[in-house]
């Protein structure tokens, strides 16, 4: 059975501290895997000040990238694998693909970088499901706020969007975090979705 836990929200919303209460339950070794990376003053001290909220014994892995490596590497051990965060991820791959983005570029070519990186977070998904460690991964709800007027911001909205939906299926437990408080909505989500489903 899955172990895998998604933690989804707003931003500011409190889900990293919330997934680090979820790791810290599990009492077992944690490694926090880091996928930020740090371009300017402002980033470097959002990841100064996440770095100092989390215990000092945690272990940590900086890898913007390859992430389904990094999970293949500690498949076997028993622990915990805090990822935070999914979106930055996404948002690493995808500008690794589009570097040369333009407006005209076309939806084929769009579809094709939104396939291959979706493919990724499907391996990903699966691996977490199978893996000996526990798997908790924080992303963040893009699409609630209005439609970006830049063809690349929404590409980057619907494959934000559609990455939740693959982890979130192969995840046991899915949890909203809104205003701090956090909802388990996959169970019930679940139920909803099979009774709107069901044959009579």
């Amino acid at each position: 059975m899955s172990r895998l836990r998604l933690i989804t929200g707003g931003t500011r919303s409190g889900k990293s501290h919330f997934a680090e209460l979820l790791a810290q339950h599990a009492q077992l070794p944690v490694t926090y895997l880091a996928t930020a990376q740090v371009g300017d003053e402002e980033m470097s001290k959002r990841v100064e000040k996440h770095r100092q909220s989390r215990p000092a014994h945690w272990g940590l892995i900086e890898e913007p990238y390859k992430i389904l490596q990094v999970l293949l590497e500690h498949a076997e051990k028993e622990s915990v694998i805090l990822l935070d965060c999914v979106t930055l991820w996404l948002s690493n791959l995808l500008l690794q693909e589009v570097s040369s983005f333009t407006a005209s570029w076309t939806i084929a070519e769009q579809e094709r970088a939104m396939t291959k990186i979706l493919t990724e977070v499907q391996a990903v998904g699966e691996l977490a499901v199978r893996m000996k460690p526990q798997v908790i991964l924080v992303t963040n709800e893009v699409g609630q706020g209005i439609v970006p007027d830049h063809p690349l911001s929404r590409l980057y909205r619907d494959l934000t969007g559609r990455a939740n939906q693959i982890l979130a299926q192969a995840s046991e437990k899915t949890y909203l975090v809104v205003a701090g408080y956090p909802l388990e909505i996959k169970t019930s989500g679940e139920a909803f979705l099979r009774n709107l489903t069901r044959e009579d």
